[in-house]
């Protein structure tokens, strides 16, 4: 059984930085593309980041520059390092694998003064 379980999110002032993890269990992890999602609400969830190896990772344009999306595969984490918050990046995080094949239960992040 897959369980992906987010952890990280909280409360930042506007300019502030999370970190986000995620550690996944019941699949050979490093075998699969990983995903960090959000969804604001009354908007649709997007995909925020995406990882693969070390050197295939791909962001939203509304993110790149502050986002970093790394992952470590002898701990079956991957982490999502987020600076420069500012307000619009209030959202519930989650963590995917394969763009959606499982989920994560999320994470909320608030960014506000």
């Amino acid at each position: 059984q897959v369980q992906l379980v987010e952890s990280g999110g909280g409360l930042v002032q506007p300019g502030g930085s999370l970190r986000l993890s995620c550690v996944a269990s019941g699949l050979t992890f490093r075998n699969y593309e990983m995903d960090w999602f959000r969804q604001a609400p009354g908007e649709e969830r997007e995909l925020v980041a995406t990882i693969f190896g070390p050197e295939s990772t791909r962001y939203a344009d509304s993110v790149k520059g502050r986002f970093t999306i790394s992952r470590d595969n002898a701990k079956n984490t991957v982490y999502l390092q987020m600076n420069s918050l500012k307000p619009e990046d209030t959202a519930v995080y989650y963590c995917a694998v394969g763009r959606g094949y499982y989920w994560g239960k999320g994470t909320l992040v608030t960014v506000s003064s």
